[in-house]
């Protein structure tokens, strides 16, 4: 597949962190689509379940949805989370993570993270389990797995819930494994710079029939669309849905990303490599890569920690590049500070001010790495 046509790469000259990946298939196939009659969740919903969960899950139950923060939300009552339930996560995460148990009234329980992976880190969880902890979640950063061994001995030594967040990481491995098959429940995202984009959509999948039933009914409304679709509103609604469908139009275009996800994934591998390579004999750059032989790295993220972060960022934006930080440490913002009062993360703290994330994406050319890195070797 060739990727780098002539519609990208510099918006007003600018090298971009990110950039939606849109088959060239999807201007066509989303047009037959809306001449069609179903626009809103139908067919394509149903066939982009069925396709996904046979390339990543194993042929586990899975359920589109709006967002992968609905998906989230769906997990969490699923696990039958309730309010005062203690959940363990990490601290530093997209906060789509937490705000859904805000939803639900539980108690967040914040987890520093690895040095090396900025993933959760299991010795920090296991320490923090107590008699009313419910639930971990985890969170695969920037495309690389968490020590899946660890956290599913650990969920198992104290019978908790273990909910994989796989937002970042379509495709990842771990010990040939398949990200998203380890937890209770896993949940994806289709947002606009994933992998894989319906626009914005996220996708649930659990591991039994019963449980499929009940996500499949508080996606929508607690109603049981099976039965509507059959002629009859004999059905009872007796617990709240909510309306978190994916539309027919978004599976389209997640159809046709799925359809070249191994390209998309081999190709941003390879761009990953190359800032690897270039930083090799840079001491002064650490890669935010634990190089763990049992994991294989989706590449959804490239990030560095380096101690001049600020001069360095200032410096590429200078050139026109763009670079940032993708996520914060959730205890900063004030909804999250009553679960961190008086609590000290070290790692986070070492990193927070230090990580920076630079551009990878499918329209990006070698020489655009090259480019980059010469920059960034130049000014430390």
């Amino acid at each position: 597949m060739k990727f780098n046509d002539k519609t990208f790469l510099k918006e007003k000259n600018k090298i971009l962190m990110f950039y939606p990946y849109i088959s060239s298939k999807s201007v066509k196939n989303v047009g037959k689509t809306i001449k069609s009659r179903w626009i809103g969740q139908g067919p394509k919903v149903e066939l982009l379940e069925k396709k996904f969960s046979n390339k990543f899950l194993n042929n586990k139950y899975a359920l589109a949805t709006g967002s992968g923060t609905d998906a989230l939300h769906l997990s969490y009552i699923l696990s039958k989370i309730k309010k005062n339930d203690e959940v363990i996560v990490p601290i530093f995460t997209c906060t789509a993570t937490n705000i859904p148990l805000l939803y639900i009234g539980a108690k967040i329980v914040f987890a520093d993270i690895d040095p090396n992976s900025m993933n959760i880190c299991t010795k920090s969880v296991e320490k923090l389990i107590t008699k009313k902890t419910k639930a971990v979640v985890c969170v695969h950063y920037g495309g690389l797995p968490c020590d899946m061994s660890e956290l599913t001995r650990i969920s198992k030594k104290h019978n908790l819930i273990l909910i994989e967040d796989v937002a970042q990481a379509i495709g990842a491995k771990y010990k040939n494994k398949n990200v998203g098959t380890f937890g209770n429940f896993s949940t994806f995202s289709f947002q606009a710079i994933k992998h894989i984009t319906t626009g914005d959509g996220g996708l649930l999948t659990v591991k039994n029939k019963n449980d499929y039933i009940k996500a499949k009914r508080i996606r929508w409304f607690g109603i049981d669309r099976d039965k509507k679709y059959k002629g009859t509103w004999s059905n009872d609604i007796f617990e709240i849905g909510y309306k978190y469908q994916m539309t027919d139009i978004s599976a389209t275009l997640g159809l046709d990303s799925l359809s070249e996800i191994n390209d998309i994934i081999r190709y941003r591998r390879k761009l990953y490599f190359r800032y690897l390579q270039n930083f090799s004999k840079n001491s002064k750059i650490k890669v935010i890569d634990d190089f763990n032989n049992n994991k294989f790295h989706a590449a959804w993220l490239i990030t560095i920690a380096i101690e001049n972060k600020d001069y360095l960022q200032k410096k590429l934006n200078s050139k026109n590049i763009e670079a940032n930080q993708v996520h914060f440490r959730n205890d900063k913002y004030t909804i999250f500070k009553k679960f961190a009062k008086n609590k000290k993360f070290r790692n986070m703290d070492y990193l927070e001010d230090r990580y920076l994330v630079l551009p990878l994406h499918h329209k990006l050319k070698i020489s655009d790495i090259d480019y980059i890195c010469n920059i960034i070797n130049k000014n430390t």
